[in-house]
């Protein structure tokens, strides 16, 4: 049995946006003390596995292998997914990828994430209920009424549902009840105990994946065949209805950098982009905010984007707008 860590690396970030594009998302993007979320997903998650598989997307693939070669990883492979067809495939990939005992560690390349006891402890713990044939996902103790995640309702390890993203008012009823978790997007699992139950509750997902991995050309997923796999989460299409789902519940400090409101509290007091309540990114220019708070100023080469950081959100609106309107600005 090995531990791979499934890194999930095809994201375009469209709450990032105009930092994130199609050919740099979030994810390579070098926010932090100039390096990546990628980079840093690589680095805390190396010591617990005995191999990395990286899953992306044809864009952007090469970025990863930079980064990986960079940092002189050599025990890792790469799946290059065609088109993008969501986290249920690209887990699946991965899984008929692995041995049939391994146990994967899935983890998105985009988070942020404090390597402390906590992680060391919930990982370790993951790892030992995924060898005993469980499905486990980590649940984060919420820290306020988070609009913007799934949420996972809970008694100890055992699921009791999964959540959408709530309301605010209902949101506030899930904090103060203690019962929920936050949907981390990480999960642990034994490569066969996945696709069984993926073939159990999906099987159009399992054989059209199964189709794609087995007819590859080396690394590289078929574009024509990949277009006939449903597109569908792990979330939707597993872990709501396995009845071997576990949780594990997390302390560590943790962000899925999911918008501009996240960089903003995942920076320092004294960090030099902060003007009082107030935030400037990637600009050189001299910016002064008068009247106006919790205001984030975004530029890049071709766009300037203002928002209110309690619309964070709503960037994602922008984006999809722009792909349909001016997809110029996307890539």
């Amino acid at each position: 049995m090995k531990v791979v860590n499934v890194v999930l690396s095809g994201g375009v970030g469209s709450r990032l946006w105009p930092l994130s594009r199609k050919s740099k998302p979030k994810q390579y993007l070098p926010l932090f003390d100039g390096r990546s979320l990628f980079e840093l997903s690589i680095e805390r998650n190396i010591t617990y596995c005995d191999e990395i598989c990286i899953v992306g997307g044809i864009d952007n693939y090469q970025l990863s292998r930079e980064i990986m070669q960079k940092m002189k990883v050599k025990r890792y492979t790469e799946l290059v997914e065609a088109c993008p067809r969501n986290t249920a495939a690209a887990i699946a990939f991965a899984a008929f990828a692995a041995d049939p005992d391994d146990v994967l560690l899935i983890t998105p390349s985009d988070h942020l994430i404090q390597v402390d006891e906590d992680y060391r402890d919930a990982v370790l713990q993951a790892i030992q209920m995924a060898s005993d044939g469980h499905i486990v996902t980590f649940g984060l103790k919420p820290k306020h009424a988070e609009t913007g995640f799934g949420y996972i309702e809970h008694d100890g390890n055992e699921v009791i549902s999964f959540r959408e993203k709530p309301s605010e008012d209902l949101a506030q009823i899930f904090l103060e009840s203690g019962k929920f978790l936050w949907n981390s997007g990480m999960f642990c699992f034994k490569a066969s105990v996945f696709l069984e139950e993926l073939e159990k509750y999906e099987p159009v997902v399992y054989e059209k994946s199964k189709r794609v991995f087995f007819k590859r050309n080396g690394i590289y997923m078929n574009d024509l065949m990949s277009r006939e796999i449903p597109s569908i989460s792990v979330d939707y299409a597993v872990m709501e209805r396995t009845e071997k789902i576990k949780v594990i519940p997390s302390y560590f400090s943790w962000s899925d950098m999911g918008s501009f409101q996240a960089i903003f509290d995942a920076a320092p007091a004294d960090d030099q982009r902060k003007i009082n309540t107030n935030m400037v990114l990637n600009s050189s220019k001299l910016v002064e905010f008068v009247g106006v708070e919790n205001v984030i100023l975004v530029e890049t080469d071709d766009a300037i984007l203002v928002l209110h950081k309690e619309k964070a959100q709503d960037v994602k609106k922008v984006y999809e707008r722009l792909e349909l309107e001016n997809p110029k600005y996307l890539r």
